[in-house]
């Protein structure tokens, strides 16, 4: 005959249980505090976990699998042909390069157009800020175009330019080169900046601007001294929001096609001309996951801005 064996109070079953019992009926007003805590997120939490955490979990047993096409077995075959391969280095360095490129000019871009927005009284403003913000509204897929309808081979400023050169339009275009894809993701990335530095501009001290004219101090060395040390945060956070979304872009690239990137690599490996490299993809897809949600966690400690994880 086997004894039952109680369980102690400090085993994590009883703690669940007692955070169970303290959810479903509270005796004290912080557990019913917690209990509206819990009612309020659980609609989400719900979302998170179905669309969210399971498909991820899926993703990730689905990159080890042996098999192409059904989940068997165990294998790192995928990851280590991620890292020994140079056509997948090759991808990962482009990526990065070009996320880099387009953060660094989205932001230096970004920073004296909010800085004018806020601090000086600009006519129509109204209708500039919904001019500036309008690419936030706009799948990537749309700016690829507006970049053809723009740069293409009939493009409105290729013609422009093929008129005072006297050149062919043909080799003025730039749409589909790497510099066409460079001003599509600008186009969507500084309005994205934009919004972040704004938010930051409307803290700013300006008695602490004001004190240093008032000291001498020229409005350059004001904004340096004064102003960027207060909108640092908000620039961290426009950095972090405008190289993650780099990262993450598909619609532009999808169109323009100029620069192989990770996120394009990952649709390829999903076609018929890979063989529907499930597996693959989902290894791609893993570490794409795994590099954005640690370089936030990073970044985000170096920032007090809303930038969501």
């Amino acid at each position: 005959m086997t004894a039952e064996i109680e369980p102690t109070a400090n085993t994590p079953w009883v703690r669940v249980r007692a955070t169970v019992e303290a959810l479903v009926r509270p005796t004290s007003e912080r557990e019913r505090e917690r209990r509206r805590i819990v009612a309020l997120c659980l609609p989400f939490l719900t979302l998170l976990s179905v669309s969210g955490i399971v498909p991820l979990a899926e993703m990730l047993r689905m990159s080890v699998s042996e098999k192409r096409l059904v989940t068997a077995g165990f294998t790192l075959f995928h990851y280590e042909q991620l890292v020994t391969d140079p056509y997948y280095r090759t991808i990962a360095f482009n990526t990065l390069w070009f996320a880099v490129a387009t953060t660094v000019a989205s932001v230096a871009v970004a920073i004296p157009v909010a800085h004018a927005l806020e601090k000086y009284e600009l006519p129509g403003k109204p209708i500039l800020l919904t001019v500036l913000s309008f690419p936030n509204s706009l799948p990537g897929i749309v700016a690829a175009f507006m970049i053809i309808v723009l740069l293409g081979n009939t493009g409105i400023v290729t013609n422009v330019f093929a008129v005072l050169s006297g050149r062919a339009p043909t080799e003025l275009a730039t749409a589909t080169g790497v510099a066409g894809l460079f001003f599509a993701y600008l186009y969507s990335m500084i309005p994205r900046a934009l919004l972040l530095l704004r938010g930051t501009y409307a803290e700013v001290n300006t008695d602490a601007e004001e004190a240093a004219r008032s000291l001498g101090a020229t409005p350059f060395e004001t904004f340096r001294y004064v102003t960027f040390q207060q909108i640092k945060p908000g620039v961290i956070g426009a950095v972090i929001l405008v190289f993650r979304t780099a990262l993450a872009i598909f619609g532009t690239i999808l169109i323009l096609k100029s620069l192989l990137v990770w996120t394009l690599q990952i649709n390829r490996e999903l076609g018929a001309g890979n063989g529907f490299n499930i597996a693959g993809a989902s290894a791609m897809a893993t570490v794409w996951f795994a590099c954005v949600f640690g370089f936030t966690l990073l970044a985000i400690r170096y920032t007090s801005a809303e930038v969501s994880i």
